[in-house]
């Protein structure tokens, strides 16, 4: 099965650079989820953080993604590509390097302090990077093509994830707090800089270059005789049109999805008392059954289409934060990372080309940028939400209630179409 999905000799010779440069950008970002991403959470929690705190995390990129989006959009638009989505992420990415002395500056909550604003100044070239990538991606990957490339990239990433999240438990373990998390957060940082670099090596198709060109100057000229100011800037009739309906579900999709991500921590760290080890282990096996799910991912596509996997996925990702719940021991912890990172290798997998087969080739800056909003007001609703619900009602009852949130954003996908 991997074999057949690695395989590059049925693949025609001039996408084959993009493709190989695509599986090594995810690969690096595997290093750097596994790492950094995956402990920042945990390691605020350590530092005494509380559910609000962690929330804000999430929540300072999402403002900043809010504002920008359209702008972001447009700038996209105007420009190369894939070099717009190449400097975007150096200039996102340098921002890990500043995790690193954090504790030889700061007390705790400055500490704490320190990342929810660093995050925050990181969100501003992480807007037309996310705007931008996925543009690239399409003008990239052939159609025929996503579901395969994607489901590599998926499987890629389980491997980096697995590798780095087990290498960084074991490194928390056997290094004091916090020289630990300083050498996690340099392995992230490295991780990150090697997937820019493989970004810079990805370029748009010329046939998809030069067939978008014609409408953009086309959309340009007919902003010309249209009234100019920040109404017309907004593209209103993105959303006034079919793709209002996928920017709606979509919402309510990330906003079940991120909803928990601040109760996550406190849960495994003050309820199931879990330490770093146990933690990357836990994430090792999530992203072994993603790499499991991925492989399957080109197959049940081809029976189902994007938006039905998108939609199962997610109403399958439902049973993370109910059994969760229900844990006490480290051994549910790991069962269910084991049950979460299935159903999250469909969803995860599936999404992105299902809104891709929503947008207009010609237009997709604009199409993704209103889907940024969408995404992003979903990780701030969720990272005010989240601790607000687990506060008032506690953290199990939280989770039942985030369970039931994920099957009807689940079955809300699969009805729309």
């Amino acid at each position: 099965m991997l074999s057949r999905l690695f395989r590059q000799s049925s693949i025609p010779r001039e996408y084959r650079a993009n493709f190989l440069h695509l599986y090594l950008d995810i690969g690096w970002f595997g290093i750097l989820g596994g790492s950094a991403i995956n402990f920042l959470a945990i390691y605020a929690a350590r530092l005494g953080a509380s559910a609000l705190q962690i929330g804000l995390i999430g929540a300072a990129s999402a403002v900043v993604n809010l504002l920008i989006a359209i702008p972001s959009g447009n700038w996209v638009a105007k420009r190369n590509t894939g070099l717009a989505v190449f400097w975007s992420s150096v200039f996102y990415r340098l921002g890990y390097a500043l995790w690193i002395p954090l504790p030889w500056l700061f007390n705790a909550q400055g500490q704490v302090w320190a990342l929810i604003i660093v995050t925050f100044l990181m969100a501003i070239p992480l807007t037309p990077l996310g705007v931008g990538f996925n543009a690239l991606f399409a003008e990239a990957v052939p159609s025929e093509y996503r579901a395969h490339v994607a489901g590599v990239r998926n499987i890629v990433l389980s491997v980096a994830f697995i590798t780095s999240s087990l290498l960084s438990g074991y490194i928390l373990e056997a290094v004091t707090f916090p020289a630990g998390y300083q050498i996690v957060f340099g392995i992230g940082f490295f991780g990150a800089a090697m997937s820019s670099l493989h970004l810079y090596f990805v370029r748009p198709l010329k046939k998809d270059r030069s067939s978008r060109r014609p409408d953009l100057s086309a959309d340009s000229a007919s902003q010309a005789d249209s009234p100019r100011g920040l109404v017309s800037s907004l593209r209103l009739d993105v959303v006034r049109g079919p793709f209002g309906k996928v920017v709606v579900v979509m919402l309510f999709f990330h906003l079940a999805h991120y909803i928990a991500s601040p109760i996550y921590p406190l849960y495994n760290v003050n309820v199931l008392h879990l330490n770093d080890d146990h933690i990357g282990i836990g994430t090792a096996l999530f992203y072994l059954t993603v790499l499991i799910g991925s492989t399957r991912l080109n197959r049940l596509v081809g029976r189902m289409g994007h938006r039905r996997v998108t939609g199962w996925g997610m109403i399958g990702m439902a049973l993370y934060p109910f059994i969760l719940g229900l844990s006490q021991t480290v051994w549910q912890f790991y069962a269910v990372s084991l049950i979460g990172g299935f159903t999250w290798g469909l969803a995860g997998g599936a999404y992105a080309n299902y809104l891709l087969e929503e947008i207009p080739e010609h237009d997709r800056p604009a199409h993704l940028a209103w889907y940024n909003i969408a995404l992003n007001a979903a990780i701030l609703a969720g990272s005010f939400l989240g601790p607000l619900i687990a506060n008032l009602f506690g953290l199990v009852s939280a989770l039942m209630l985030f369970a039931v949130m994920r099957m009807l954003a689940g079955v809300s996908i699969l009805r729309r179409g």
